[in-house]
């Protein structure tokens, strides 16, 4: 949607397109906006044993060339962040900035981990998910709950759309691989070498992805900055989309023009 520069949007592990709609509506940036489901998420499917960091970033690059598509900036949300960093180091988009909200760049922290926050605590702690999908009611309860434990408050209308993902048994699977293959261990020796004009905005309430991330991943990077929002949780561009926006605005009109 939108015309003017490219921008591409990643999603976090566990979401999908979905996630973006209300900073789309706050209004960040008179852009072009390429924003796909990652592979496994959503409604795109992914051949089984691709689901590794490199293997992501690889095929959403593919689907880039395919579309001819060349962003000039990224937005990208928790395990999205990872993707558009290991896409910039392997020289598959070189864009202008890079934002990344509520990044998750660490590796897992037991079974529940803090790499998939929205949804990693309903799939690993439910040892029946392959054979028993919650549904209606059930997943609006479960989606609310693991919401709500990352620091984040929504709507139900914007809760609803997770529920709706993880009654879908590809999306689940799909998340499930993810997680099973993913490791940041070389991407974050990489981080010095990764020049790119980069903004890590974070919620300060994030109970998923610890502030101190984002400044770890800032500290490494040699052009990189932290915002942090008070009162807001993991969710930071559902949450308070306007004050996301604003951030987003401030920080790509520095960017220079070709």
């Amino acid at each position: 949607m939108g015309t003017g520069p490219s921008a591409l949007l990643l999603h976090g592990a566990g979401a999908s397109t979905h996630t973006w709609a209300p900073l789309l509506d706050a209004g960040i940036g008179d852009w072009d906006f390429i924003a796909p489901d990652l592979p496994g998420h959503g409604f795109t499917q992914s051949p089984k044993g691709r689901a590794r960091l490199p293997d992501v970033a690889t095929d959403v690059a593919a689907l880039l060339a395919e579309q001819a598509a060349m962003p000039e900036f990224v937005i990208a949300h928790s395990a999205g962040g990872a993707v558009a960093l290991e896409m910039i180091r392997r020289n598959l988009i070189a864009p202008r900035r890079l934002i990344i909200l509520n990044g998750a760049l660490e590796d897992f922290r037991g079974m529940a981990g803090v790499l998939f926050p929205v949804m990693a605590k309903v799939l690993a702690l439910n040892p029946l998910t392959g054979f028993f999908l919650p549904s209606g009611a059930q997943a609006m309860k479960q989606a609310r709950s693991v919401i709500a434990s990352t620091g984040t408050e929504l709507p139900d209308r914007l809760i609803e759309p997770y529920a709706q993902l993880i009654s879908r048994r590809s999306h689940v699977d799909g998340t499930l691989a993810m997680m099973a293959q993913w490791s940041l261990a070389e991407l974050n020796r990489a981080l010095p070498q990764i020049t790119t004009p980069t903004l890590f905005i974070h919620g300060a309430n994030d109970e998923a992805v610890g502030v101190d991330v984002a400044k770890r991943a800032a500290k490494a990077m040699p052009n990189a900055d932290v915002s942090v929002l008070d009162a807001v949780g993991h969710l930071a561009h559902e949450e308070a989309p306007e004050r996301v926006a604003q951030e987003v605005r401030q920080f790509c009109a520095m960017a220079p023009s070709n």
